[in-house]
C-alpha cells in the first residue's frame, strides 16, 4: 500500500514526524502548491472573506427558510404565471434560438421580481436560497459558528466527545481533495486520491487492543457504528444463512434493523435492570430454538445505561446448549465502551484485564470514531475476522478492488482524522488518561446525585450516569436522551467538572421547582 517514499509515523509518534507526515509525505500537491505560493509572496489564489459572527436582534427574522409541505415550494406566484405563460416562454425560446441575451438573475423586472428565480420555478425548479451575496453567506455561516458553540457548551446527553484534538492548520488544507477510500482498504483500486495508509494503521491499532493478530484479521473505517453492527451481523449471516439473531432488549435499534434488512429471524432477549442481558432468558431461548445456528449480538455500553454484557457468560450458554464455534457466531456492539472497556483496569487499578477480546471468541466488533476519539464527524471501525470477510467478498472489475464492505466509497477524512487523533493523544497512553478521567467525573456526578436523594445509577464499566428525568426546559438546554422517567448523561472526555456541575446545579433547581409546585 505505502510508496517507497511514504512513511506514515505510528500512534505515539513526535509531533515533528507527524508535521511531516501530514505536510509532505502524505500530499506532495499541497508542497508545489505552497512552494508557488512561497516563490510569488503570497496565496496562489485570493482567500474567502473571513466569516464575522454579526449581532442580530432577537426580532429579527430567519435566514433559513421555514420547514413547509414540499408542495409549497413550487406554487408560482401570480406574478410568474402572467410572466412565464405560454406566449412569453415561446417568445423566449425564439430569442435564445436566434441568439438573442435573455435577462440575467441581476436583471429585475418591473414588479421588484428576480428573473432568474422566474424562469427557474417556471420550470418546477426552486433555487433562491443559493441565489444569496457572499456578505449574506459569511454572516450566515457566522451566525453558525455562534449556534454550535452554545450548543456544544451545552451537550452532555449524547455519547459524542466534542473537543477533537485537532487543529484547522493540520486537517484543514485536506478539506480540498475529493479523499475517498472506494473497496477494500487493503486492494488499492485506481482511485488514487485516498488515505489507506493511514487507514490501515488505524485498523491495525484496533486490532492491536482487541488482541487479533495482524495477519488474522480484517477491517475497515465506517461512516459510524450502526455500518459495523450492519457489517457484524451480515456476515454472522454469510457463515450460518439459517441462523437466528439473538440481542437483548436494549440492544442499539441497529441491531434489530440488521434483521429487518437481512430477513434474519430475530430473538428478543430480556435484559435485568442495569441493562445487562438476562443470561438465564438468553439460555432459555437457546435451548427452545436448540439446533439452529445462532448469531450472537452482545453489547459492550448499552444506549441508555452503558451496561457491559458478559462474554463468558454468554459462551457458557452456547455451551450448555449444544453450540460451538461451529454454529455460533458473537458480534459486539462497541460503539461506546469499545474504547473504555479495554482500558478500564488500566485506568482504574493500574492492571489490564480486556473482558471482551478476540482471544476470547468473538468474531467481529464495531466501534464508533466520534464518540470517545472525538472526530468531528461521523466515522468509526469494524474489525473481524478474515475469514469471515473471505466468504463475502467479491472482485469489481470497475473499481479494480474488492467489495468486502458495506459501503461503495468511503469517506477517506474520516480515516485520517481518526489517525490523526491517535497520533494526538498518543495512543494507547493517551486513551487510558482519558478513561481514567471519564470514570473519575462519571462518579463525580452519580455521588453528586447520591448526596441529593436523587434516585442514579452508574454500572461498573460504564461512564454513563441514569437519573431521574427533569423538566423539558432542562432537557431541551442540556440536549439529554431520555426513557420512559430516566435520562442520562454520558460523560465523555469533552464533560468536564466545571460543565457537570453547572448542569448539575440546573437540575437541581428545575427539581426543587417541580417539587414545590407539586
Amino acid at each position: 500500500l505505502r510508496p517507497p517514499d511514504v512513511t506514515c509515523p505510528a500512534p505515539g509518534a513526535s509531533p515533528s514526524k507527524v508535521a511531516a507526515a501530514v505536510s509532505s509525505a502524505t500530499c506532495p500537491v499541497l508542497r508545489s502548491e505552497r512552494s508557488a505560493a512561497d516563490s510569488s509572496g503570497g496565496n496562489t489564489r485570493p482567500p474567502f472573506p473571513p466569516i464575522v459572527r454579526p449581532t442580530r436582534s432577537q426580532s429579527s427574522p430567519p435566514r433559513h427558510p421555514q420547514l413547509v409541505p414540499r408542495s409549497d415550494h413550487f406554487t408560482m406566484s401570480e406574478a410568474l404565471s402572467k410572466r412565464f405563460s405560454a406566449t412569453n416562454v415561446a417568445a423566449d425560446t425564439e430569442k435564445e434560438a436566434a441568439g438573442i441575451a435573455l435577462p440575467t438573475r441581476d436583471v429585475i423586472d418591473d414588479g421588484g421580481v428576480d428573473v432568474a428565480e422566474e424562469r427557474l420555478q417556471a420550470k418546477g425548479l426552486h433555487c433562491k436560497h443559493f441565489s444569496r451575496s457572499r456578505e449574506e453567506v459569511r454572516e450566515m455561516l457566522g451566525e453558525y459558528m455562534g449556534h454550535l458553540e452554545e450548543r456544544t457548551s451545552h451537550h452532555l446527553g449524547y455519547p459524542y466527545n466534542l473537543r477533537f484534538d485537532g487543529t484547522s492548520e493540520d486537517l484543514g488544507p485536506f478539506l480540498r481533495f475529493s479523499i475517498n477510500n472506494l473497496g477494500d482498504p487493503f486492494v488499492e483500486s485506481n482511485y488514487g486520491v485516498h488515505s489507506r495508509q493511514f487507514e490501515v494503521e488505524v485498523l491495525e491499532f484496533f486490532a492491536t487492543i482487541w488482541d487479533i493478530d495482524i495477519d488474522s484479521y480484517w477491517g475497515y473505517t465506517t461512516t459510524c457504528g450502526t455500518e459495523g453492527n450492519l457489517l457484524g451481523v451480515l456476515y454472522g449471516r454469510e457463515k450460518l444463512p439459517d441462523g437466528i439473531l439473538y440481542c437483548s432488549r436494549d440492544s442499539h435499534y441497529s441491531v434489530p434493523k440488521s434483521a429487518h434488512l437481512y430477513r434474519i429471524p430475530l430473538c428478543i432477549v430480556d435484559s435485568d435492570p442495569t441493562g445487562e442481558m438476562d443470561y438465564d432468558d438468553f439460555a432459555r431461548k437457546l435451548a427452545k430454538n436448540k439446533g439452529t445456528p445462532a448469531i450472537v449480538s452482545m453489547n459492550a455500553g448499552t444506549t441508555v445505561t452503558g451496561a457491559v454484557d458478559n462474554l463468558s457468560r454468554i459462551k457458557t450458554a452456547l455451551y450448555e446448549n449444544g453450540y460451538s464455534r461451529d454454529n455460533a457466531y458473537i458480534h459486539c456492539d462497541g460503539a461506546l465502551a469499545g474504547l473504555l472497556l479495554p482500558f478500564h483496569e488500566t485506568a482504574v487499578s493500574g492492571k489490564r484485564s480486556n473482558k471482551v477480546s478476540f482471544k476470547q471468541g468473538i468474531d467481529s466488533i464495531s466501534v464508533s470514531g466520534h464518540k470517545m476519539l472525538g472526530c468531528p464527524m461521523p466515522c468509526g471501525v469494524v474489525i473481524t475476522r478474515k475469514e469471515h470477510m473471505q466468504r463475502f467478498a467479491r472482485d469489481v472489475e470497475y473499481l479494480n478492488s474488492t467489495d468486502s464492505t458495506i459501503m461503495g466509497s468511503r469517506n477517506g477524512q474520516a480515516s485520517l482524522a481518526m489517525w490523526y487523533a491517535l497520533q494526538q493523544k498518543n495512543g494507547v497512553e493517551g486513551l487510558i488518561q482519558e478513561a481514567a478521567k471519564c470514570f473519575s467525573n462519571a462518579k463525580f456526578l452519580y455521588d453528586k446525585f447520591k448526596a441529593e436523594g436523587v434516585k442514579c445509577m452508574l454500572n461498573e464499566y460504564s461512564t454513563t450516569v441514569v437519573f431521574e428525568k427533569p423538566g423539558i426546559e432542562v432537557i431541551r438546554k442540556w440536549q439529554l436522551a431520555c426513557k420512559g422517567d430516566i435520562a442520562h448523561v454520558v460523560v465523555m472526555p469533552s464533560s468536564g467538572k466545571k460543565k457537570l456541575t453547572q448542569f448539575f446545579d440546573a437540575y437541581m433547581v428545575d427539581r426543587k421547582g417541580r417539587l414545590g409546585q407539586e
